[in-house]
């Protein structure tokens, strides 16, 4: 008895200890954008008592779903993801691999929130329609994603093949719908699709007998992306549609306190809703991989339905703070800040953001573990944040240059791809699988929530066609860490060939040997 008494005490301190590391992570991540934004309100661009009091709030909010969700990802969604992977291949067919995997693909995209949000702003088209074929489109290329793991296929090839499918197709669609079906290959990979799809890869690498297994367990993100934008590209060719329509983002006005807490909750039931009807799918496919095939001890399966105690909590706070608190700020501080007679400081206030606001995106950090996890640091997660928070800012800058000029965004997209795939020949490729799982992962709720309603906000100001020139960020956010990565690769690659003694670590000899 004493000694199990001992053995709870010691693992309640070591829960303890997780989710303080988890709450420093979190506080760390959102501070930052936190002071930047009271600085402009206490500055150059003054916002209302009440959108300021909810931004707040909302931050709050933020912080503790961070906390609670990047846990529940450890507990729940990665080890899932890792057990699944390896399952489907021990069965050593390749039907078992395509079927669940296009299942999964589905399943997961289906449960992604930001998905919804960008189905509203296609008005010709219906919701469901473009929401299950986005789902459709993840589930076909996950499929092709775990092919090219277990067959070892380079990923810049595909990649080059893919995206070369992508470029052909827009001529044949309304320009107002390019920045959309960008935009979807962005979203549809967010807190909900990083980690299991990850996880997924590792699982099914380890099936893998060769050296490099692991580090083909990226990619998979990368390719994922690529399924939305196609599918969205082929319902703008049927439908016709014009793009999207501007949905205004509507300012908080409320009289006192208490009717400032009625904002936030009237939306909890909302978001409660969403992701319960977003995860229920998951969690019956977890119970029916349990049952069929997986069989966890009894310590290990309740351990794994905290962790989506814990995902879910995360996921209503982060949702409710985002849209309720973050959401109508963005948009007054892009409008206020597009109004000055100096409005090209735009620029330079979206690239401060965009720096820091990375952080906060909480599929980022499972990313980040993971690599310097499977690389046994020799990709540190200093090295990673610094090279995605440099991408994202310069993704803002640009994205503020294209709403005060009008600039379309294939001028940008198609020389920032070609640039991105050129460096995938000439890098290790491990750091072109990290860089491509990286654009997904750098856009998800914090870019649909505040960035996006900043540009929306910016662009209404100065008068500019908001389906054309705001939308977009989330594609440029998810365009130019490819980029910066890739660069990252090449300085890992000389500073290891002019100084070999130095570089220590095993990991990075094996990624070297990668070129």
């Amino acid at each position: 008895m004493h000694i199990k008494h001992a053995k709870n005490a010691q693992l309640f301190y070591q829960h303890r200890s997780v989710m303080r590391e988890k709450f420093s992570e979190a506080l760390t991540s959102v501070a930052p954008v936190t002071l930047i934004v009271l600085l402009l309100c206490f500055s150059v661009s003054p916002i209302p008592v009440a959108t300021l009091t909810a931004f707040l709030i909302g931050a709050a909010m933020l912080i503790l779903g961070m906390c609670l969700f990047t846990l529940g990802a450890d507990l729940f969604m990665t080890p899932l993801g890792e057990r699944l992977g390896a399952t489907i291949t021990k069965s050593r067919r390749l039907w078992v691999v395509a079927f669940v995997g296009f299942l999964i693909g589905i399943i997961v995209t289906i449960s992604e929130p930001d998905l919804q949000v960008l189905a509203n702003q296609v008005p010709s088209i219906p919701n469901p329609v473009i929401i299950w074929s986005v789902a459709v489109g993840v589930g076909v290329f996950l499929v092709v994603a775990l092919l090219r793991v277990l067959f070892g296929i380079r990923l810049g090839t595909m990649l080059v093949a893919f995206y070369a499918l992508v470029f052909v197709m827009c001529p044949f669609v309304s320009s107002d719908f390019w920045a959309i079906a960008f935009d979807s290959g962005g979203v549809t990979t967010g807190p909900m699709t990083v980690p299991f799809i990850m996880a997924l890869g590792v699982g099914v690498s380890s099936m893998r007998s060769d050296k490099h297994a692991e580090n083909d367990s990226f990619g998979l993100v990368a390719l994922c992306s690529v399924g939305p934008i196609l599918a969205t590209l082929l319902l703008g060719i049927f439908y016709r549609s014009e793009g999207g329509s501007y949905v205004p983002v509507v300012v908080p006005d409320v009289a006192d306190s208490r009717g400032l807490i009625e904002l936030f909750t009237a939306a909890l039931p909302t978001y409660l809703h969403e992701v319960l009807s977003a995860l229920l799918p998951m969690v019956a496919f977890f119970i029916v991989f349990q049952i069929a095939c997986m069989r966890l001890r009894g310590a290990d399966f309740a351990r794994m339905l905290v962790g989506f105690v814990y995902t879910f909590a995360g996921l209503v706070l982060f949702l409710t703070g985002v849209n309720v608190g973050f959401m109508p700020a963005g948009n007054y501080l892009g409008k206020m800040i597009a109004s000055l007679p100096y409005n090209w400081i735009l620029l330079p206030i979206a690239m401060v953001i965009g720096y820091f606001i990375v952080a906060a995106e909480p599929a980022v950090h499972v990313l980040n573990r993971q690599v310097e996890e499977i690389t046994s640091g020799a990709i540190p997660q200093r090295a990673m944040n610094l090279a995605l928070a440099v991408g994202v800012s310069i993704s803002l800058g640009l994205s503020m240059l294209r709403v005060l000029t009008g600039l379309s965004v294939m001028w940008l997209l198609i020389p920032g791809y070609a640039v991105a795939i050129a460096l995938s020949f000439v890098v290790p490729k491990i750091f072109t699988s990290i860089a491509f799982d990286s654009g997904g992962v750098a856009s998800g709720p914090m870019t649909a929530t505040f960035l996006l309603p900043f540009a929306m906000g910016a662009c209404d100001a100065v008068g500019g066609n908001i389906v054309a020139d705001a939308f977009g960020v989330v594609a440029m956010v998810a365009m130019t860490p490819l980029i910066t990565i890739q660069v990252m690769g090449l300085y890992f690659q000389f500073k290891s060939a002019r100084r070999p003694a130095a570089v220590e670590p095993a990991a990075l000899e094996d990624i070297i040997e990668l070129i």
